[in-house]
């Protein structure tokens, strides 16, 4: 057991290096990294292709990184709106990590890129728990998807920065309960923000480049109360250079993170870190998304030392 904790700890705190660093690295050059987590199939390559396509019209330099376990359709579709997209197959991995992400950029982010939007994988746990440097971090969900997906998952809602609503066009035919879905993200995630939209109508569209942009500029940031519940450790809490900001952005695990085996595995509070341009925390806080308690990994599911975090494959697709 103590042997299972040691390695999983020791992985997340490699990752907690690497993203403050990454953070670091791209803020020093003013781009603004957006997380976006969701279950597969809820929308985001959709929207997203608007947001890139709108940020482009606008004269906004951007990117977007898209991760998959396989195939290039969704780097494909992104590529439609005119911007610099690259596509990362992680080959199983459920989730990006940090140094990855660090690694895919090198050589292929423009230099005046001003936001980077990272697809994670279609995945609501494993992501959850991992740092990617970034400023904003964005949860989705469609309709479709039932009104208490907030409480099964908790941990990705609870950490988010900003909730999207998606396929809200078809929100009648499928009866969501608007109400319902706005009050379980309050229950596991207090004052975050809750934006309805649709791709295909246009309902919200630019609201999530607006965001971003705020955040980039400096603005602030929502400080989600479930990274609030853990301490830093003395030490660990870095300041933004240049910024005159603490960012910590804490990932802690709590001792119910289960992978699906028959053993648990308990994390300490957390490692924190630093987020980039425009991140603010509350006075005295110190903490950012972090990682929660009791996300749960399904069978098989490994993060130790042997886990595959590293993946050669990727490929950049042509803008048109």
């Amino acid at each position: 057991m103590c042997r299972v904790v040691d390695l999983k700890q020791a992985v997340l705190a490699k990752n907690d290096s690497a993203a403050h660093a990454l953070r670091a690295e791209l803020g020093a050059r003013g781009t603004t990294v957006v997380n976006l987590l969701s279950s597969p199939g809820s929308g985001k390559t959709a929207l997203l292709e608007r947001e890139l396509g709108l940020a482009r019209e606008r004269g906004v330099p951007v990117a977007a990184l898209t991760a998959d376990l396989a195939t290039e359709n969704d780097a494909t579709r992104l590529a439609r709106s005119g911007v610099p997209v690259k596509q990362v197959l992680t080959d199983g991995l459920c989730h990006l990590e940090a140094h990855m992400l660090g690694r895919h950029l090198d050589g292929w982010m423009p230099e005046d890129t001003r936001l980077l939007f990272v697809e994670n994988v279609g995945n609501l746990v494993c992501p959850a728990s991992y740092d990617l440097g970034e400023s904003l971090r964005v949860v989705l969900a469609s309709v479709t998807e039932g009104e208490d997906k907030p409480l099964k998952y908790p941990t990705a809602f609870g950490l988010a920065q900003l909730v999207v609503v998606t396929k809200t066009d078809i929100a009648q035919a499928v009866e969501f309960d608007e109400a319902a879905f706005r009050a379980h993200v309050q229950q596991v995630n207090p004052g975050v923000e809750v934006v309805l939209t649709s791709a295909r109508r246009g309902e919200g569209l630019g609201i999530l480049l607006e965001r971003a942009l705020a955040v980039g500029a400096g603005g602030a940031a929502h400080v989600p109360v479930m990274s609030r519940r853990h301490h830093t450790h003395e030490g660990d809490h870095h300041r933004a250079e240049g910024h005159g900001q603490d960012h910590g952005h804490t990932h802690a695990h709590g001792a119910a993170h289960d992978h699906g085996a028959a053993h648990d595995h308990g994390h300490a509070a957390g490692h924190a870190h630093d987020h980039g341009p425009g991140h603010h925390h509350a006075p005295g806080n110190g903490q950012g998304p972090g990682r929660g308690r009791g996300d749960e990994h399904g069978p098989g599911h490994e993060h130790g030392p042997g886990s595959r975090s590293t993946h050669p494959h990727s490929g950049v697709v042509p803008t048109r």
